[in-house]
Formats: structure tokens, sequence, C-alpha cells
């Protein structure tokens, strides 16, 4: 273990953030840099000695947590990067932007602050690139097999990069025009700066994977003919089917999904606007939905000039305390204050939108909503309650209902979906068509980006024992083990 007496002479520290009138000015992360790394050693000191380290069933991917901590304290970086690649491809995103539920299943966290394992994670990480201890790990031999990945979010990439490196030939498609997805123009550019993907882009590259940007499989490529090209076929799309809010007043102009408004927001960043499509300066923003997108838009708005930003839940507001039917080890749904919330707006729980109401031009003026409340499982308005509010720019973030049905993907595959809407596959993350697999979110449904990677590296396995009988690749979590989804 690190510091025997660490979680009795120190308290928890947390990444420093950088003032809220000075970060809204600017798009870069909202941490101040090299803040962490002066307590990390502290920090990772307060992990005990667990008989069960219960963090590593928090965690998706099983990661080593206790064995980086150790290292991190001794201020071995070099080995606390080793252990922590040998579970994680992408550890500077998970550290950046994964809930950590890890965290949650902290044992420390029975009856004190959890060890920051998050803030270690992304300090091990930052500092193996400062040093340049993470290199290409190109294959010693190839095995004249073929892979295409469709989807270059975060499942897309770990399974192509496992797929590398235990030696197929790699392509990775992606509809867009950069690699990423979801990273790449959903996160915005405070939550994490896109140079984290860039790098590792071309890291992978130098491993041999292959990049085909802006080709939609299933429109632009018929999936028919890419899978005789190839030996085998992941599917990582994602899924992208945004769930609508059909209430009178929905065609108004200025109403948009977040993932319609969020990307442009990123695509300045990357050069190709000088102002957004779609920007919230001078306006009244609603953004309908309480989750992280919701904050995303939140924190978008504001660094646009918003006149004001109003968030809207459904659900009533969580309590701060873990509540008592989610103890430990369990992810508690406990009200979270994001960086985005810190830097203003409102948030309103327990609401309806009912419908919209727009001027003459037809733009988008106001949204009325009403109270509700969860009675035998359905949600009841409660009478009198009913307002409007101002809204010029409104954001749906309600989540996502599955894989995209309407480029062709499925139907010229033959796949067969789940009850749930998600392409099916077996345990070894194949679906009913042999050599197609399936990973992350098109698979599992909306997860979190831990899952996703974890998705991806037992699709690789599931993947490489189908191309050669065998696979020396890590160990696959169970495609239907939901026990510790969040």
């Amino acid at each position: 273990m690190a510091d025997p007496k660490g979680f009795l002479t120190h308290g928890r520290e947390v990444a420093r953030t950088r003032p809220v009138d000075e970060r809204v000015k600017d798009w870069k992360e909202v941490y101040v840099p090299g803040s962490l790394l002066p307590i990390i050693s502290k920090q990772a000191g307060r992990c005990m000695d667990c008989g069960i380290p219960f963090c590593h069933n928090g965690c998706p991917l099983g990661n080593l947590i206790p064995e980086w901590n150790d290292y991190a304290y001794r201020e071995d970086w070099s080995g606390a990067s080793e252990r922590l690649h040998a579970t994680n491809n992408f550890p500077e995103f998970t550290g950046r932007l994964c809930p950590a539920p890890c965290e949650a299943a902290c044992v420390l966290g029975i009856n004190q602050p959890a060890v920051t394992i998050k803030n270690v994670e992304v300090t091990i990480i930052d500092k193996a690139w400062e040093t340049g201890d993470v290199t290409p790990q190109p294959p010693e031999r190839l095995s004249g097999k073929t892979v295409a990945v469709i989807g270059s979010g975060p499942a897309g990439l770990a399974a192509a990069q496992q797929l590398t490196r235990a030696g197929h030939t790699v392509a990775v498609y992606e509809r867009a025009d950069r690699i990423g997805g979801l990273l790449r123009y959903g996160i915005p550019e405070f939550k994490m700066e896109k140079r984290h993907i860039n790098r590792r882009i071309e890291q992978m590259r130098a491993e041999g994977t292959k990049f085909r940007t802006g080709v939609e499989v299933g429109r632009d490529l018929d999936a028919a003919k890419l899978r005789k090209r190839y030996d085998a076929v992941v599917i990582a799309a994602g899924s992208t089917t945004a769930r609508d809010l059909p209430v009178p007043g929905r065609e108004l102009t200025g109403i948009h999904q977040a993932m319609e408004y969020l990307p442009l927001a990123n695509k300045v960043q990357e050069g190709d606007f000088v102002a957004p499509p779609i920007s919230a300066e001078g306006k009244h923003v609603v953004v309908i939905g309480g989750g992280d997108t919701g904050a995303d838009c939140v924190g978008t708005a504001h660094r646009q000039g918003a006149a004001s930003v109003t968030q809207l839940e459904i659900m009533p507001r969580p309590s701060e305390e873990r509540p008592g039917h989610q103890p430990w080890p369990t992810f508690p749904m406990t009200y979270k204050v994001t960086s985005a919330h810190e830097e203003g707006g409102e948030r309103v729980y327990a609401v309806s939108t009912t419908h919209f109401e727009g001027d003459e031009d037809g733009n988008v003026q106001f949204l009325h909503l009403v109270e509700v409340e969860f009675k035998d499982g359905t949600f009841e308005q409660k009478p009198g309650t009913e307002r409007k509010i101002p809204a010029q720019l409104v954001t749906l973030a309600m989540g996502f209902t599955g894989i995209d049905r309407e480029n062709g993907l499925v139907e010229q595959f033959g796949l067969e979906l789940d009850a749930r809407g998600n392409v099916a596959r077996d345990a070894e993350f194949q679906t009913n068509v042999p050599g197609v697999f399936v990973a992350g979110d098109a698979g599992r449904g909306q997860s979190l980006i831990v899952w996703a990677i974890a998705e991806g590296r037992s699709a690789a396995r599931g993947v490489d024992r189908h191309l050669t009988g065998a696979s020396s690749l890590p160990a696959p979590i169970g495609p239907t083990d939901r026990a510790l989804t969040v």
C-alpha cells in the first residue's frame, strides 16, 4: 500500500478550478494547470490497504487502482503509467470525463470522503505524456487479417487500438470530418481540450491503425461491400438517435437537439467557423434535460454570452447525501454541481414542458411549463402551477434512444436488435451476423465513456478469437452485466 496512515492524516483535496469570471471568457479546460501535482502524492497515499478493493468492481475497466495509487504516492510515474495502461487505453479521457463510479465504491468512502481516484488518474497520464512514457506499441508481426471499425468514439478507438496491437490490419471509418466521435464534437473544449484526442490518434497511426473520415457506412459505403472487404467488422457507431419533445410549438425556429448545438461550438474551436451558426449570445437559453449533456449546453451558453440560462429537469432534485436505497458501493444519484453550474444559471426540478410560444416570424420566445410529481409510474401535473419563462434558444438534452436506423447500416448488415432497441450480441460481442461485432452504446445503449472503452477492449478480444481461434488480449466483461451501469 501507499501511506499506511494517509487516510488518517490527510483530507480529500481535488483539482482547483480557475475563477469563473476568467474561464467563461475562453474555452480552455476549467482546471488550474499544474495544480494537482503538488498534492497528488498525499492524495494517492490516502488509498487504504483494503482487504477487498471494491474500486476494482466499481470501475467497468477493472482498473488496478490501489497499484497505481501506490506508484503515484512514491512518485514513480513510469510505473504508475504502466499499471494504468494495463486496463485503460485512454486514461486522459476517463480522468477528465468519467463520473468516477470507482470513487463511489471506494472503501474509505463508507464513512469518509473517498480517495480522489479520478484526479490521481489524470495526473499520472498527463505526467506520462510529459515525460515521454506514452509511445507507439506496434505489433511484432502481422496476422494477415483485416478489421473494419465503424465509429471513432471511445469504444471504436479502444477496439481499434487493441486489434492493431494484436497484429491485425485495422481501418476506422468515421462519418464526421474528424476522428473522435462524441469526444470530438459532443464534449466541449472546456471539459477536454481536443489536443488529448489528437496525440492519441497520432500514437495509433504510428502503431498502424488507418483512419477514414467523411465516410458513413450505410450511406456512402454499402455495409455488405464493407463486410466482403474485411475479415471482421466492429460496429461502434454509438447511440445517436436523440429523444425528441413532441409538444406544440416544437417546429419553431430556435429549438435544437443538443447534438445540433454542441458540435457547432466545437467546430469554432477547430477553426471551421468564426462564429457558431447556432449561438446563445444575448439570448434567454433554456436547456431541457438535467444530465451531463445538459450541463455541457449550460457551460457552452455561458461562454457564448447568454442573457440567462435555465436548465429544466423532470425528476425531483436529488439529495446531497447518498440515499438509503442506494447503499455503498453502488453509484448514488446525488445532487451534482458541475463546473458549468458553478458559472451561473438556474436549475429547475420536477417540471415538464407543455408547449412553446413563438413570435410572428416563427421564432421561439417562451417555454410553458408545469410542475409534476411522480405517482404510480407516471408523471402527474400539479394544477395551478403552470407558468412560462423566456426562451429564445432551447436545447433538448434528454438522452438517446438507440443506434441510427435511418442511414441503412442496420438493414444492410441484417442486424437483429434487442428488446431495448440496441444491436443484439452474444457473450463474445458478436451479432447475429458472423464476423460482425458490436461495442459501446450501439450495443449497450447510452452509457458512460468508461463503459465504452471497456466494451471496445472486450469486443476486440472477441474479434481476435474469431480470427485466430485464441486471444491474448484481456478477458472481456459480460455484455449483459449491467449491475454497475450508471
